[in-house]
């Protein structure tokens, strides 16, 4: 998962800072010592990954989660700048679908562009757990760096020693821990919730959000992103939505050059 910095423009961080917020010091505070109020001492442990696990079963491509909609050819854009340079992320639900470890899971494209040119095509692949959660069961990347592409990011479920991770609550509260990915060494991206209320992004304005910050202990790289309720992710980072598409649900080309997950 690809972290952003943390910087805003004023009339969002502005917005931002109007959320309701539980979290005074950080992504996980692993320390504990920002724990403040009745939210955050009431706050539960990290939510257990077993309700994604396979042998759970009850799985579905439909998702009824508001905060992440599993509608295919829905397609939306979010627009910033990064290192001086316009930044353009296309997120798209695709008609595709990947099996892992016995799993159908749905397959969400990111695509990111750096002024102007393709920097990144990740294949995301979640399904919704019987309790409304919405699992993450890996990711394949093509990261395009000096005229080579790596596949470095890339993880799946189904290999030794991995697991699939949350990657959305079912019913998300402040104060929410859990796991996003479970790839020991390559991906351990952990979030916590951390505010909800009305915010505004260029594209209009959002009665029902959830702020979260993410948090990788395997480089301290900490991010932020705010999901709106029948929308998904409207603030990833320093991008912004600016427009929802709806699509035939096919990837665009270039497609990725190497599929590790699913069949």
């Amino acid at each position: 998962m690809h972290h952003r910095a943390l910087g805003l423009t004023f009339s969002i961080a502005a917005g931002l800072a109007g959320l309701v917020s539980c979290d005074p010091t950080g992504p996980t505070d692993p320390a504990g010592s920002g724990m403040r109020g009745p939210a955050m001492a009431t706050a539960p442990k990290k939510l257990s990954l077993g309700r994604c696990a396979p042998s759970g079963g009850g799985f579905t491509l439909v998702s009824t989660n508001p905060y992440f909609p599993l509608d295919v050819g829905r397609q939306l854009i979010l627009t910033g700048e990064e290192d001086g340079e316009a930044v353009v992320l296309q997120v798209t639900v695709l008609d595709r679908t990947r099996t892992i470890a016995g799993v159908t899971t749905r397959v969400v494209e990111e695509r990111e562009f750096h002024d102007g040119e393709l920097a990144e095509v990740s294949w995301n692949y979640h399904v919704q757990a019987s309790d409304g959660a919405i699992c993450y069961y890996g990711e394949d990347e093509d990261a395009y760096e000096g005229g080579e592409i790596s596949h470095e990011g890339t993880w799946c479920a189904d290999q030794p020693g991995n697991q699939a991770g949350i990657f959305m609550p079912a019913d998300p509260k402040p104060g929410m821990k859990y796991q996003n990915e479970v790839a020991p060494g390559i991906a351990e991206d952990e979030a916590k919730i951390v505010g909800i209320g009305p915010l505004s992004v260029p594209f209009g304005s959002f009665s029902n959000t959830i702020r979260i910050r993410e948090f990788d202990p395997l480089t301290a790289e900490k991010d932020h992103k705010v999901y709106a309720a029948g929308t998904g992710v409207i603030i990833d980072g320093t991008l912004s939505l600016t427009e929802i598409h709806h699509t035939p649900g096919v990837p665009d080309q270039p497609t990725l050059t190497h599929q590790e997950c699913g069949p």
